[in-house]
């Protein structure tokens, strides 16, 4: 056990970190200071390639061998890390500070079961016995809420799910009880009902053993449930750092007011207060602006002024601890009603344009998936799947992994064919014709937007080059010329300057290769685009340029979305209906109203509670599912959800084990497919409650 320390656990002052190439120095982190106290958890956002991981390496002292420390200082307990020898620097990782990466498989090593892995550190760092390793190992498996610990340390990686995977990561590095945790997006890869089990787990650890936390995400509603403290980075520099209410209810840097404006917060409307996407792009390391690094996209720059010299961080005159790098930070009217942005008229549904009736998708593996052989078993992807999609309409489709989102989207896009029921796409029954067996109208009138920008572009390629392919093979233009025209035409629609055409996709951000995607996916004048997670792997200022794109060319082309997502703070802000699927069935389906309003599925309410909101005033009904989402290949009887649902005890008769629900329809055509009694469904109360009232700026999204 480490020993009581009342000074500041950690405390990083004037901090520049630069990595050597042999033509430049490439600075990526510059005057950054920050100080953890005892008990304290610490949270750091901002944009990818901010710097935020780059200061964790820099606290672990793992830069490799082109980072440096160039200046500046970092104390752990009043120890300075930077100027320790290797072997004080090992003797402290791992027992005195420890660290959670994002990819919880990096952390484990596949070939060593989880007990010998645990084991490990108190042996290593403690020097205690086996069986005494042993004994802790199976207390911190229970203090991370593993289910049967003895199984659980028999394992190898590969047998858990990424959930239990994390857990045990998280349980390897609290095993020395270390005074400093550094947890780096340790939940991005994570479903969100499996992240808020993460967080509570977290932060009651946090409180059990005392660990103070530095929390990186770009996630301002985890920020909010798990640290008390946080430091807004942009471009390398801390441009913003106080307690979480200072920052959130009383911000005083033009970027955090920007990050706030670009995410969907309970209020945001597409059609009335659409979200403000931050102007321009983050510069790149030897690109940075002269003075303040966020004056070329600030509202309130001042030439002569922003631009004259660098910037200092100030406290804010009223409390100490709440900095800010802006010299304008006391002038600006933080609470000024923001102009109106372009309120856009709501655009009524039309026609039916896809009709999905009693759709199965099963399929068939080997018991032995690896060398074949043995009883065949059946996977039950997508079980009786019905609903209606309209022109102009925006269909939101949520739920965990596993839960048949994406075979659906394959069904529909002709990837895989129906087991069973039908698909009518445009009066035509596509559900058994294979993309290759489609005609070209019916192939472009369907497309789709994926999650990963940076695996559908092919790298060789110019852009305009994949756009006019696209063209050509649906068909559009009677010639070259015609096809080039067409390609400009659809580089304004996706708001890219037409100089892109000749750009190579590896010269382009994140951001404006998903808009590139966009722009093929509309080559062909697609009716239906479904849209696979297209936001998630994008920053949050980018995530709203890109979610207005996709409005904007909805209103203009009256396309149908279907809108694929776990983030259901995004899918209220855009679906105009919700469907709700658990491990291949539609569990609920409605309006975006009746959907977020009780009552509830059991499972619709633990995703509302399980989103984080980045909002003070808002009050959350705290549901945390037990257990992993159950195998698609042995699924449970009876109702797909009663092994997690916390709702089982009040139905009668056991009727949840034996019998698969019905789908009832409730007011409204809100339907659902669930056992509980109308009584128990109108007891139901909300989730997600406003306590106060919010200034102006924060109810006025634009």
């Amino acid at each position: 056990m480490n020993e009581p320390y009342d000074g500041p656990i950690l405390e990083i002052k004037n901090l520049s970190i630069s990595f050597f190439t042999r033509l430049f120095e490439i600075p990526a982190v510059m005057d950054f200071s920050c100080t953890v106290m005892p008990g304290e958890a610490m949270g750091l956002v901002g944009e990818s390639g901010c710097g935020k991981s780059t200061v964790a390496l820099g606290v672990m002292q793992d830069l490799g061998v082109n980072g440096e420390c160039v200046s500046g200082s970092i104390k752990f307990k009043g120890r300075e890390l930077t100027t320790m020898s290797q072997a004080e620097l090992r003797e402290l990782r791992g027992s005195e500070i420890a660290m959670i990466y994002q990819e919880p498989m990096a952390s484990l090593n596949p070939a060593m079961k989880i007990g010998k892995q645990l084991m490990e550190v108190p042996m290593i760092h403690e020097g205690v016995s086996k069986q005494v390793a042993y004994d802790m190992a199976i207390d911190v498996v229970e203090s991370v809420r593993l289910p049967d610990p003895k199984r659980i340390m028999n394992a190898f990686p590969h047998q858990l799910s990424g959930g239990q995977q994390q857990r045990i990561v998280i349980a390897m590095a609290l095993m020395s009880k270390p005074s400093l945790l550094i947890l780096d997006e340790p939940t991005t890869a994570l479903d969100v009902t499996v992240e808020a089990g993460i967080v509570d787990l977290v932060k009651d650890l946090g409180k059990k053993y005392g660990t103070s936390m530095l929390f990186i995400s770009h996630n301002l509603g985890l920020i909010l449930d798990t640290c008390d403290r946080l430091c807004v980075m942009y471009s390398g520099e801390a441009v913003e750092t106080g307690s979480i209410e200072d920052v959130f209810d009383k911000m005083r840097h033009p970027y955090t007011q920007a990050l706030f404006r670009s995410i969907p917060l309970p209020g945001a409307n597409k059609n009335e207060s659409p979200l403000v996407a931050i102007p321009g792009n983050f510069p790149l390391p030897h690109e940075r602006p002269n003075g303040c690094n966020f004056g070329p996209r600030c509202n309130y720059f001042e030439a002569g002024r922003c631009d004259a010299s660098e910037i200092k961080m100030e406290a804010f005159a009223q409390n100490n601890r709440h900095h800010s790098r802006c010299v304008k930070f006391n002038e600006i009217d933080w609470n000024a009603k923001l102009a109106a942005g372009n309120d856009t008229k709501k655009v009524m549904s039309g026609d039916i344009v896809l009709k999905v009736d009693n759709l199965k998708k099963y399929y068939e593996v080997a018991a032995n998936a690896v060398f074949g052989g043995g009883e065949k078993r059946v996977v039950k992807a997508n079980e009786t799947i019905t609903f209606e999609a309209r022109e102009s309409e925006t269909l939101a489709i949520v739920g965990e992994s596993g839960c048949g989102k994406s075979t659906l989207a394959k069904v529909l896009m002709g990837l895989e064919t129906a087991t069973d029921g039908s698909v009518n796409l445009l009066g035509e029954d596509v559900g058994n014709t294979m993309i290759q067996d489609r005609d070209i109208k019916t192939v472009s009138s369907v497309q789709m937007v994926f999650q990963n920008p940076f695996d559908t572009l092919n790298p060789a390629m110019t852009v305009g080059s994949q756009i006019i392919r696209a063209l050509e093979i649906f068909g559009v233009g009677n010639s070259p010329a015609e096809r080039e025209d067409r390609m400009l035409q659809l580089l304004d629609l996706v708001k890219l300057p037409r100089e892109f055409a000749s750009r190579m996709p590896r010269q382009l951000s994140g951001g404006q290769k998903q808009r590139v995607g966009i722009a093929r996916a509309f080559a062909g004048d697609a009716k239906i685009v479904v849209a696979d997670e297209p936001v998630s792997a994008l920053d949050v200022s980018v995530q709203a340029a890109v979610t207005q794109l996709l409005m904007d060319i909805q209103r203009e082309n009256k396309t149908t979305l279907l809108f694929i997502s776990h983030d259901l703070s995004i899918v209220r802000y855009l679906s105009d209906r919700v469907m709700v699927m658990y491990l291949g069935h539609v569990v609920e389906m409605g309006t975006t109203e009746q959907i977020f309003s009780p009552p509830y599925h059991p499972y619709t309410e633990a995703l509302l509670s399980a989103v984080p909101i980045a909002d003070t005033s808002i009050v959350k009904k705290r549901v945390v599912l037990d257990g992993d989402i159950p195998s698609a290949m042995n699924p449970p009887t009876g109702c797909p959800f009663q092994t997690r649902c916390l709702y089982k005890d009040k139905v009668k008769n056991n009727l949840c084990d034996i019998e698969v629900p019905p789908t009832r329809i409730l007011a409204n055509n809100h339907e659902m497919k669930c056992h509980l009694s109308d009584k128990v469904l109108d007891a139901m109360g909300p989730v997600i409650t406003q306590t106060k009232k919010k200034s102006p700026a924060k109810v006025k999204q634009a």
